[in-house]
């Protein structure tokens, strides 16, 4: 009878563990999860990044996709003034001269079209838990803080001298969310991210506009003239560069450039732009100091862009970025910093924020974590998979994939991944592919790395030689393929580089008949591109270009040592059938 209730107690105590488990209490808790030599045993995914208990962790889940969709870092250093922006696109036809002729310089006739020019997305009117939403259109937790119920923009509300003001800025969805064939789902890539080409048409403009002409041709309130001076002097310590090709983006140069534009202490301090009582003649000053720099900064000549990385493969990595050079800290952290660095905020004051704001972030880091691929078979049927082919495929890439990119056990019944097994310490390799992204790094991590910040948070970068072969969960809905948007599908993948297309069309994934090959998985090519993309210039990639290189996967992967290639026509086509059910 003993043994009974010593056996019944200690189950009822092996379950009770994770229900009293709590998010950490101080940093040095939380960056005891983050460190470099932290490995995660047997690669267990760690979709419950805190252990929390089951109600807890779905509280979690919840709120944290609230700060996804918007934007919570209210000490940002960049926001638009948002009544006098929706103003502008106003269809009010009192609007004077001065407005009709100011808009003429922008690309969007009204701020529908500037959300849509943006790639943002509106929230769907129903939640879908299986595409990483339980919030939706209309939701009263996102009225007053998500703008025009558009996955991406942001109010964050203000107080100037006792007056209240709304301001426009950009959330994480902004960058990892997309409309693929309908449906909105987050954490996956936008293909058409344009955050830093908006970052980039904003310093061309933004500081040459004078405050009282803004004030004036908008009618906009003293306290928005206000939001809109602190908005100018940030872009003094914003470096842009504009994107190599729509879909790509530049926030890597941004974060570098941006830091050589600050003082080069531990806190990256702004100077006192507003110091001399002379505007017209510190300008002048400021812009040629700003030439000086970013003239010869090596970021303004290395083209390190890369595309946004999906959510869901953070739950497997101790190591994150496509070049895994971020190798200890929270990346949900480490990404909220190296935003602000590239909006000209105070590290001061985000660091305040950040010691302030800590069960907020760990809630944003559950949503990240927890984020599901989308399945194949969800969007094209259970009988779009041919099981046979598709277990033939699974020998291949067992033979010849899954050492770097992880083992997948398969319930071939019902088609799900049971069981993902990656690596315990998350490896770089070098397999060949195009090396810019992972050289550009190595110009500012030590600056990066000797930020005060960073000391408080754990983060620490190192520059690897080569990039993470990531887990394929979701692969089918990953296309364009490699950090650089160089491969169009699958099939240019598992062909050797020569063989490769060395120019393609891109577009939105909005029919499953015409935007997307369902045999390669991935973009049509050739005279199978939709004519409407051939006559978009935005559309057209061009591998040859300096960092848009297509090569890797070539020696002893893809081809044998006498250079023959290893799979056949229809060894690659069983690939890809395996590949379509993770």
């Amino acid at each position: 009878m003993k043994k009974m209730i010593f056996l019944v107690c200690s189950i009822l105590w092996m379950i009770s563990v994770p229900l009293f488990a709590t998010l950490p209490q101080n940093w040095s808790e939380e960056n005891a999860l983050w460190t470099k030599e932290r490995k995660l045993s047997g690669g267990f995914p760690r979709s419950n990044i805190y252990e929390l208990n089951p109600q807890d962790f779905v509280k979690a889940q919840h709120q944290g996709q609230k700060y996804a969709l918007s934007y919570p870092v209210n000490v940002t250093g960049l926001l638009i003034p948002y009544d006098s922006f929706k103003k502008f696109f106003s269809n009010d036809h009192s609007r004077n001269l001065w407005e009709l002729l100011a808009q003429k310089t922008v690309p969007w006739k009204d701020l529908p079209d500037f959300y849509r020019w943006a790639g943002f997305h509106q929230i769907p009117e129903l939640a879908n838990s299986d595409l990483n939403l339980t919030y939706r259109r209309g939701d009263a937790d996102l009225k007053d803080i998500m703008a025009d119920d558009v996955m991406g923009a942001t109010i964050i509300h203000r107080s100037i001298n006792g007056e209240k003001v709304r301001g426009l800025t950009f959330s994480c969805a902004g960058c990892h969310s997309s409309n693929l064939f309908g449906e909105k789902i987050l954490g996956l890539t936008n293909r058409f991210p344009r955050a830093n080409e908006l970052f980039f048409m904003a310093k061309k403009m933004i500081p040459f506009v004078n405050t009282f002409f803004y004030r004036e041709i908008l009618s906009a309130t003293r306290a928005e003239g206000k939001m809109f001076e602190q908005t100018k002097k940030s872009l003094n310590y914003v470096g842009v560069k504009e994107p190599l090709v729509l879909g790509l983006d530049t926030s890597l140069a941004q974060v570098g450039l941006s830091l050589s534009l600050r003082g080069q202490d531990a806190d990256a301090s702004l100077p006192n732009s507003l110091a001399t009582s002379d505007q017209e003649v510190w300008w002048e000053n400021e812009v040629l100091r700003q030439r000086k720099i970013l003239s010869h900064h090596p970021m303004n000549q290395i083209p390190a862009d890369s595309k946004p990385m999906v959510w869901w493969n953070t739950k497997y990595k101790t190591k994150f970025l496509s070049d895994g050079s971020l190798v200890a800290g929270n990346p949900i952290f480490t990404n909220i910093l190296w935003n602000e660095i590239g909006r000209g905020t105070d590290l001061k004051l985000l660091s305040k924020w950040i010691e302030e704001n800590q069960l907020l972030l760990q809630e944003l880091t559950h949503t990240v974590f927890n984020t599901k691929a989308p399945k194949y078979v969800n969007f094209f049927g259970r009988d779009s998979i041919n099981v046979v082919k598709a277990q033939k495929g699974e020998q291949h890439f067992i033979q010849s994939c899954q050492k770097c990119h992880g083992s997948y056990e398969k319930d071939w019944n019902t088609l799900n991944t049971t069981k993902v097994t990656y690596h315990e310490v998350t490896p770089v390799i070098d397999v060949g592919t195009d090396p810019y992204r992972y050289e550009g790094i190595k110009y500012f991590s030590d600056t990066l790395n000797k930020l005060n910040i960073s000391k408080l948070f754990g983060t620490i970068v190192e520059p690897q030689k080569g990039y993470v072969p990531p887990p394929l969960e979701g692969i089918w809905a990953r296309f364009p393929y490699m950090h650089n948007n160089s491969i169009p599908n699958l099939c240019a993948l598992l062909t050797q580089t020569s063989s490769r297309p060395k120019s393609f069309y891109t577009g939105e994934a909005r029919d499953k008949k015409t935007d997307f090959d369902s045999e390669c998985v991935g973009y049509p090519i050739g005279e199978q591109a939709p004519v409407a993309w051939k006559s978009n210039k935005e559309s057209f990639v061009d591998t040859t270009k300096l960092g848009m290189g297509n090569m890797g996967h070539d020696k002893k992967i893809f081809l044998t040592s006498e250079g023959v290639e290893k799979f056949t026509t229809e060894e690659k086509s069983e690939l890809i059938e395996f590949l379509k059910t993770l």
